[in-house]
C-alpha cells in the first residue's frame, strides 16, 4: 500500500513539473509577457532613435552637413548604414536582441520593486541620454555630461535600490552561494492545499487570541546561517504546533518559524530588521523583521501583530495590512505555486508600503 502511494506521489509531482524544454518555453513566450511585450517596444524604439541621431555610431559627413535640411533624411541614412551588407545586419540583430535583453532587465527590476516613480526616472534619463548625446542635433556641452549617462544611471540604481538588488542577486545565484541552501518540494498538491489551510487557521487562532507571531514562508532558497541561529525541527506542519511554537510560556516564541512544504524546519530563529526609515512607528519589531528578511530573500513573511491582532504579510520589502482569511490563502498558495494570482484586494482595505 505504502509503494502505491509513492508511486501515485511521484505521478503527481512528474505532472506537475514540465520538462526543460516547456519550462523554457514558458519563460520566454508565457511567464510575464506583458512586461517583455514593453521592455521590446521600448528597445525598439531607443534603438532606432539612438541610431539615426547619431548617438552610438557616428553619421556620414554628408549626413552631418545636411542635419540642418534634411534631418529626415540623416535620420534614416544612419538606419540604413546598419542593414547594409551581411556583417551589419547580423550584429544589428544582435545589438537590438542585447538592447531588448537590458531593457527587460531594468523594466523587471523596477517592477518587483514596485519603483513606479524610479521607472519613469529612468526612461525619461535614458531618452535625456539619447537626445543630448545626438551627433544631428549636436549638444556640445549637455552631450559630454550625458556620455556617461549609463554609468551615472547604473550608480544611481545602486545607491537607490541596495537591498532590492541584493534580494535579485540572491535569487539569482543562490545555487553557488555558501549561505543558501536550494530545497525541492516532496509534497502534492493535495498536501500543498492541506498545509496552507493548518497555516491559516493556526495565523486566524492566534490573530483572535492577539498572539504574536512571525512565519516565514520559503519556496526553494533557504538562508542558512538564519535557520542556525533557531532550534531545528524538520516535523510535519499543523496548526496545533504553530500556535505551541508561539506560546508565550514556551522558549521559541520570540523568534520565527520557518516553513517549507508541509514541513516546519526550524522555529525561534532571529531575523534581519529593515533599516528602512519611512516604516511607521507603531509597527514592532515582528513587522520590521518581516520586512527586513524579505528585503534580502525571496520569502513570504506572515506577521501577527501582539497588540492588535492585525495580520500582515510581507513580501519583496514591502509590508500589506489586514489580511483575511481568503487573502492569506491566496497568498499562501501564490508562494507555493499552486496559484499564479492572488485575487485583488477590496478597495476599503488599508494597505501601508514602506515606501510611504
Amino acid at each position: 500500500m505504502a509503494t502505491t502511494d509513492n508511486t501515485n506521489n511521484k505521478q503527481t509531482n512528474n505532472k506537475q513539473t514540465p520538462n526543460l524544454f516547456v519550462r523554457i518555453i514558458n519563460k520566454i513566450f508565457v511567464y510575464e509577457i506583458g512586461i517583455k511585450a514593453i521592455a521590446l517596444g521600448i528597445a525598439v524604439f531607443i534603438w532606432f532613435a539612438a541610431v539615426g541621431l547619431g548617438s552610438v555610431i557616428s553619421p556620414s559627413d554628408a549626413a552631418v552637413s545636411d542635419a540642418a535640411v534634411g534631418f529626415w533624411q540623416s535620420f534614416g541614412h544612419d538606419i540604413a548604414v546598419c542593414f547594409t551588407g551581411g556583417l551589419n545586419i547580423f550584429t544589428s540583430i544582435v545589438d537590438m536582441i542585447l538592447t531588448f535583453l537590458l531593457t527587460y532587465a531594468v523594466i523587471h527590476f523596477l517592477y518587483k520593486s514596485s519603483s513606479s516613480i524610479a521607472a519613469v526616472f529612468v526612461g525619461i534619463f535614458i531618452l535625456a541620454i539619447v537626445i543630448f548625446t545626438s551627433k544631428l542635433l549636436n549638444f556640445p556641452i549637455m552631450g559630454s555630461i550625458f556620455s556617461n549617462g549609463i554609468l551615472i544611471l547604473i550608480i544611481a540604481l545602486l545607491v537607490m535600490f541596495p537591498q532590492n538588488i541584493r534580494r535579485q542577486l540572491n535569487s539569482a545565484f543562490s545555487k553557488s552561494g555558501r549561505d543558501i541552501r536550494m530545497l525541492d518540494y516532496d509534497c502534492t498538491e493535495e498536501e500543498f492545499r492541506t498545509a496552507t489551510n493548518e497555516i491559516v487557521k493556526a495565523v486566524l487562532s492566534m490573530s483572535k487570541d492577539n498572539l504574536g507571531a512571525i512565519i516565514i514562508i520559503t519556496p526553494r532558497t533557504v538562508p542558512q546561517h538564519i535557520l542556525d541561529s533557531g532550534t531545528r525541527l524538520n516535523s510535519q506542519l499543523s496548526q496545533p504546533l504553530i500556535e505551541c511554537l508561539f506560546n508565550t510560556h514556551a522558549n521559541l516564541h520570540d523568534g520565527a518559524v520557518f516553513i517549507h512544504g508541509n514541513k516546519i524546519l526550524a522555529a525561534g530563529c532571529f531575523l534581519p530588521l529593515s533599516q528602512t526609515q519611512s516604516i511607521a512607528k507603531e509597527l514592532g519589531t515582528r513587522h520590521r523583521a518581516a520586512i527586513g528578511i524579505t528585503e534580502q530573500y525571496a520569502v513570504t513573511a506572515i506577521v501577527v501583530s501582539e497588540e492588535t491582532g492585525i495580520i500582515s504579510v510581507a513580501r519583496s520589502g514591502v509590508l500589506e495590512r489586514y489580511y483575511d482569511a481568503s487573502m492569506l490563502t491566496g497568498v499562501i498558495e501564490e508562494t507555493y505555486g499552486i496559484k499564479s494570482v492572488v485575487e485583488k484586494k477590496p478597495e476599503n482595505v488599508k494597505k501601508r508600503n514602506r515606501k510611504k
